[in-house]
């Protein structure tokens, strides 16, 4: 893969996500499918894409978008009449935006249970109202798929001009591809934060605590990739504990947010209360910040690659991975531990190194945890294989990295 040096661009563009095949093959099966994540990462465009594919497979669909106000008030009518609605529409019907449907989860339980073979394909951007909709058991009849801002080597395979380090200083947010400037990418970044911040989280946090919202906000911000504690964060805002704990949950419900808990198998040492947080894209983390300067410029260009190494990670997951990291009151860390059935696979990121020695976190967790079969130290600069305690540990590019398309996973 070549990284293409840009300055201003101007390009119309279709970006071809990685999971489209996936969500492809569910057409024909019977399972609701339900699209989870924040605004404007391609959750619409995905469910036009998926439309236009079944039609030209020769399905009959029809398409909801309930953002739109006729569309919603034709959904507000009584439920017997949103059934009928659904069923008599078409075999596959899109749904934009659904958590705006009254008793969401009784209507589909009904249409699913129908008999008539009616799929459902959704999506939604705020699971509080998701859960609150279907609070009855869907078990058995969904498929959720978190929907992700556009990922580096998505970028690049879809043949848009784009650099690591212009990736680092804008992100992935697929609307940002037809900006023909990097002023006007940042206005458009401005722009959906404030719209996070109206739309999604104003009604979930009392008025007089938007300033106090928006501050911890930038913390996470600010702190992106260093450990920290809900104690800490309450101090500093001067609030309590138990309203950062639900600041954060609003974050997390509204996908704008992500902890990393720290991995233990009860060594006392280790910290087990702390954990790490990461924004969802790293353009909305530098609006937040309003810092736009170059990755080699700034003061937390480690943070910008330990961040884009948690977002490419966090796109491969499979139910049965999950990302940690690991830090001991000595002060030994290790940046991402990628669970993999319970067994820890150490990733340690660095900028640029001078040789392909193991940094000292990750042979002090080596030690401690023997079971581990690979490791891997992502950097700038330098390639290498060698064996440490007989564990593989692989040094690697971030350019190698952007290109996994699925985790290296043993077995």
């Amino acid at each position: 893969m070549t990284f293409l040096t840009h300055q201003v661009i101007l390009v119309s563009i279709v970006i071809r996500r990685f999971i489209f095949n996936r969500l492809r093959e569910e057409l024909t099966r019977p399972e609701i499918n339900i699209l989870l994540g924040p605004r404007q990462v391609g959750k619409t465009t995905l469910l036009k894409e998926l439309e236009q594919f079944a039609r030209a497979q020769g399905h009959s669909t029809a398409f909801f978008d309930l953002e739109q106000p006729n569309t919603l008030a034709h959904f507000n009518r009584p439920d017997k009449h949103v059934i009928e609605t659904l069923t008599g529409s078409g075999k596959i019907i899109f749904i934009d935006e659904f958590q705006y449907i009254q008793n969401a989860s009784k209507i589909f339980k009904a249409v699913f249970d129908a008999g008539r073979k009616t799929k459902i394909i959704c999506s939604g951007s705020s699971s509080f109202e998701i859960h609150k909709h279907l609070k009855e058991s869907l078990s058995g009849r969904r498929l959720t798929f978190r929907i992700f801002p556009c990922s580096l080597a998505e970028l690049v395979e879809s043949a848009y001009p784009i650099t690591l380090e212009s990736f680092l200083q804008h992100g992935g947010m697929p609307g940002l591809t037809h900006a023909d400037s990097n002023e006007r990418k940042e206005h458009l970044l401005s722009e959906l934060l404030a719209s996070y911040i109206l739309k999604d989280v104003r009604a979930l946090v009392k008025e007089e605590n938007i300033r106090a919202f928006n501050h911890l906000v930038y913390l996470l911000a600010e702190n992106q990739g260093s450990v920290v504690s809900v104690n800490s964060l309450a101090n500093e805002i001067k609030m309590s504990a138990k309203a950062i704990h639900r600041y954060l949950d609003i974050l997390e419900a509204t996908y704008a947010n992500s902890r990393v808990y720290s991995f233990s198998k009860n060594l006392g040492n280790e910290l087990k209360k702390s954990f790490k947080t990461y924004l969802y894209d790293l353009g909305i983390r530098n609006a937040i910040l309003k810092d736009f300067s170059l990755p080699g410029q700034r003061p937390d260009k480690g943070a910008l690659f330990e961040t884009f190494v948690f977002l490419t990670l966090q796109q491969l997951l499979t139910p049965a991975t999950e990302i940690k990291f690991w830090r001991t009151k000595d002060g030994d860390e290790v940046d991402f531990i990628l669970l993999y059935n319970r067994q820890p696979i150490p990733i340690e990121v660095k900028s640029r190194l001078n040789s392909t020695q193991i940094p000292q976190g990750l042979r002090r967790f080596l030690l401690r945890y023997p079971t581990a079969r690979a490791a891997y130290v992502i950097n700038e600069n330098l390639t290498d294989s060698q064996t440490h305690n007989s564990c593989l540990v692989h040094f690697i590019t971030f350019e190698q990295f952007s290109r996994w398309k699925k985790l290296p996973l043993p077995g």
